[in-house]
């Protein structure tokens, strides 16, 4: 049953367009729509239908407490708010292709734009600063692809703007032909100009056109007997004859268009998209979506608007940059609601018009198939992938006679340097793969740890591990708790979310870390926690190699970590990612340690009374030996600065002479 502040609202919704937002029983966004007549598409939703196979509906009607509409102007303002409000909202059923990120592109920076010699490289977020910028691209992986063969064939620097500063001597770049040096030797301006405009045009896929420039130019360096020149291009012709081998041609028109395909099991959605320029299929994406609940063509409108809006930036699209990359055709597997709209917001964010097409006869109808069967190829793969980790998961549970099949993992892990800086750090594995947003690191403050003998103290692996695994477990029953006091979606709630208990517990050690863990999950109740220690590779007294080993609790032999049994490699990745997480977060606090200055812990000074002292006094040591009249000369030192000063930093007292006196 609806509650009657539903059903009245949707007696009197209006015919315009607008966005539509439907609430939980206790306020929260739970869906965000648009639509071209919000009377017609909200009362969709809740109108009994024999042939309505969407499994949103019966969801929705048992969650939505409350809904809200904004009319807006027209189906490209409904876009752009409804854009907006689910950024803004994050709503539980809306699809969410990214997690906090944004999509890969690639910096092409512009001759004269602050950027004498331009490079090429990988961003995530682009700003506003007359560069081009070459995307989104689907994976990091095809962006550092492409990324490696401009480097190889098209010969711009590819060092950082520090590193090109500071260069005394060509690197190992020039060496080997990828660089013209730049940085230390005199290079034709135009010459590396046109490097950049072969490189624009390459991203761009106008391969074509610069094939021809590129014929031209190796003839004409050939007949001036500039070989080595001609060779560069050359080599630079080969790789674009190469790429344009690999493309499949499938149009016979120049039209720049992507086509998205579309497979779906139950909430399990698969979408592949075709890039096809000048008739040739560039490349091809595939995107899983997990928990789609929502119907196809909502699925569709949202993948369109948050791909494609990803291409550019705000900061872009206010400062009036267009998109490198945006198509003239974007052929859909479905009709989204709005579809008019969204073509309109599109073509203004692009600079030129974009056609949102639904083909139904034609060479685009084939496109769309075969996007379609590239869908369902990538789900039939990815399906397979999961179902071997589900196979090697359970026969892990079996080897180590676990109670349930280990899901997710986590894994323990000390480091420390010469007894210093000691940090505990826990990576997390979810059906084999990592589980990044669950790695923690833990600074060892050297708790006390009833029942472990500290040995040396702090820096003690037993005591370390012990305070690192407590602190970890007692989150775990925070969040086992919250659910009693917190509601579904609360803020709270989904912050500690990550800190649950996992199925399987591995730590870096033998016995004797096995039996600290299991000491710290049984002083706080944590006794079904399943616990294993992974050790390390070694040799033994008799010279012996003893392969890495999985000790059990309760089990006097550990078992070996053998070629023949798979399953428990997946032990020995995630100990040697818990390694390396550890070893990264150990020095980046010994770093810390080393650029610290006794003035960061003076209370009331803050970096611009910091920086000042340091440049008109000098370091701690002159600052703690000057007089007030020299630390208030400084700019922006005040009294109470040199009260805080003197009480942190002390004048130290003059040594007695502690030589006896004669007689």
């Amino acid at each position: 049953m609806l509650p009657d502040a539903v059903l009245q609202k949707l007696e009197g919704l209006p015919a315009q367009s607008g966005v539509y937002l439907f609430k939980d029983k206790k306020g929260a966004v739970v869906y965000v729509g648009k639509a071209k007549s919000l009377r017609s598409r909200v009362r969709s939703y809740f109108q009994d239908s024999q042939g309505d196979q969407r499994a949103f509906i019966p969801i929705l009607q048992r969650t939505i407490g409350d809904l809200e509409t904004i009319v807006t102007a027209n189906e490209k303002e409904a876009t752009i708010l409804e854009n907006n409000l689910i950024k803004e909202h994050r709503p539980r059923y809306n699809v969410k292709l990214r997690d906090d990120k944004d999509f890969i592109t690639l910096r092409l920076g512009r001759l004269g734009a602050g950027e004498p010699w331009p490079r090429l490289q990988v961003v995530r977020r682009p700003t506003p600063d007359g560069a081009r910028y070459f995307g989104p691209y689907h994976s990091a992986t095809a962006a550092r692809r492409t990324l490696h063969l401009v480097n190889k064939h098209f010969q711009l620097r590819t060092c950082s703007d520090v590193e090109f500063a500071s260069r005394k001597r060509p690197c190992l770049q020039h060496q080997i032909k990828r660089c013209p040096a730049p940085c230390v030797l005199p290079v034709e301006r135009e010459w590396y100009a046109e490097q950049v405009d072969a490189v624009s045009k390459f991203l761009e896929g106008r391969h074509d056109e610069l094939s021809r420039e590129l014929d031209a130019r190796m003839k004409d360096t050939a007949r001036a007997m500039r070989f080595e020149l001609a060779a560069v291009y050359r080599d630079q012709l080969r790789a674009i004859e190469k790429v344009r081998e690999d493309q499949r041609v499938v149009t016979i028109d120049d039209i720049d268009r992507d086509v998205m395909g579309f497979y779906r099991e139950g909430e399990l959605v698969e979408i592949a998209l075709l890039h096809v320029r000048a008739g040739k299929l560039q490349d091809v994406g595939t995107y899983a979506i997990k928990q789609a609940e929502i119907p196809d063509e909502e699925i569709v409108a949202a993948f369109v608007a948050q791909h494609y809006g990803a291409s550019l930036a705000k900061e872009l699209e206010d400062a009036g940059m267009p998109a490198t990359l945006m198509p003239d055709e974007i052929i859909l597997p479905r009709e989204p609601e709005g579809v008019a709209g969204i073509a309109e917001w599109l073509s203004d964010r692009a600079g030129h018009k974009v056609a949102l097409l639904l083909p139904q006869r034609g060479h685009r109808v084939d496109l769309l198939a075969m996007a379609n069967d590239n869908a369902r190829h990538s789900f039939v793969e990815k399906q397979r992938q999961s179902d071997d980790v589900q196979e090697r998961l359970r026969d892990l549970q079996e080897r180590l006679r676990l109670a349930t099949l280990p899901r997710r993992i986590e894994c323990c892990d000390i480091s420390h340097l010469g007894g210093g800086d000691t940090v505990g750090a826990i990576v997390a594995m979810t059906d084999g793969e990592m589980d990044k947003k669950r790695y923690r690191t833990f600074n060892v403050r050297g708790d006390a740890a009833p029942g472990i003998d500290r040995g040396a103290g702090v820096n003690d692996d037993y005591g370390a591990m012990y305070e690192v695994l407590a602190r970890r477990f007692r989150r775990a029953l925070k969040a086992e708790e919250l659910p009693q006091t917190l509601g579904e979606g609360s803020p709270e709630r989904e912050s500690d979310a990550t800190w649950d208990a996992p199925d399987l517990f591995v730590v870096d050690g033998g016995r004797g870390q096995l039996a600290v863990a299991q000491a710290a999950a049984h002083d706080l109740g944590l006794h079904d926690l399943a616990i294993v220690a992974l050790a390390k590779e070694r040799e033994n007294l008799a010279g012996e190699t003893l392969v890495d080993r999985v000790y059990l609790p309760g089990q006097k032999n550990p078992i070996p970590l053998r070629s023949s049994t798979t399953s428990l490699f997946l032990l020995a990745r995630l100990r040697d990612e818990a390694h390396r997480f550890s070893n990264r977060a150990r020095m980046r606090i010994g770093k810390k340690r080393q650029f610290h200055s006794p003035l960061d812990d003076v209370k009331g000074l803050g970096p611009k009374a910091k920086k000042a002292l340091l440049q008109h006094v000098g370091n701690a040591a002159a600052i703690r030996a000057a007089d007030d009249a020299t630390l208030l000369a400084v700019p922006g030192v005040t009294a109470r600065h040199v009260r805080a000063l003197r009480q942190a930093l002390p004048v130290a007292e003059p040594r007695a002479d502690r030589e006896r006196q004669p007689g």
